[in-house]
């Protein structure tokens, strides 16, 4: 997924009221939009250098998005959670993955119940069933491993409950962690901060839900989904 124009460099000063923040910009101080509901653990760190996109959209309220911040130790770290879906989107139609080839037909924000979305609904070629993917964003690491989530997250652990319904039910479903930092060797649920969250994912992995962990590109023009499966320790 290109941007519509090379991303600003900034400093990050502060969060508040949780999607805004505060970004010294050149000799002024901007309000940007803040796109992640999470905690942003690891990341919420004032001082620290920032990549933000601009809008010329006039419906707007805010024209300044947060895309990515740079954490001690070098790494960028995307945290506008509205991206994912649309790499993942880009991914399954270049079947990027093995097993993500043969698809037919692509339906984002696929209704399963009256209180249930998941991000994509997926059709292959020659099967009855469909293929479920819930996508989620992976921002928080410690010692080079990935974790999620960055807070606890009942709706997290209502989409599990779901994906493994679902299988039961004679389709495949699929979690897609989309890690948007390289600095990183294995993936984990973050056990101390959900364990209810850790607990389901294992049994969903039994149940027969796939879990793709994988590295995202960032640049300033760019963000990309790669074809790197970071490996999964639970």
């Amino acid at each position: 997924m290109k941007f519509a124009s090379q991303l600003e460099n900034g400093t990050f000063l502060r969060r508040y009221l949780r999607f805004f923040a505060d970004i010294q910009w050149r000799d002024q101080t901007i309000k940007a939009h803040v796109a992640n509901t999470g905690s942003l653990k690891g990341c919420n760190i004032p001082q620290r250098p920032c990549l933000f996109s601009v809008s010329d959209d006039p419906k707007r309220k805010l024209k300044y998005s947060l895309e990515m911040i740079q954490v001690p130790g070098g790494a960028w770290v995307g945290v506008n959670t509205s991206i994912p879906n649309k790499i993942v989107k880009e991914a399954l139609e270049e079947g990027r993955l093995p097993h993500w080839r043969g698809i037919e037909s692509i339906k984002p924000e696929a209704k399963i119940s009256a209180e249930t979305r998941f991000d994509f609904a997926v059709q292959f070629a020659g099967r009855k069933t469909r293929h479920y993917i819930e996508v989620k964003n992976v921002t928080l690491a410690e010692d080079r491993r990935a974790m999620f989530p960055d807070a606890v997250t009942t709706r997290g652990q209502k989409h599990l409950r779901e994906l493994m319904r679902l299988v039961e039910e004679g389709h495949t479903a699929e979690l897609v962690f989309t890690i948007q930092r390289d600095d990183v060797d294995v993936f984990s649920p973050a056990d101390d901060i959900d364990p209810e969250y850790g607990s389901l994912l294992r049994h969903a992995i039994e149940a027969g839900v796939r879990v793709t962990p994988l590295l995202v590109e960032l640049s300033p023009t760019e963000v990309r989904l790669t074809d790197r499966l970071i490996p999964l320790e639970i």
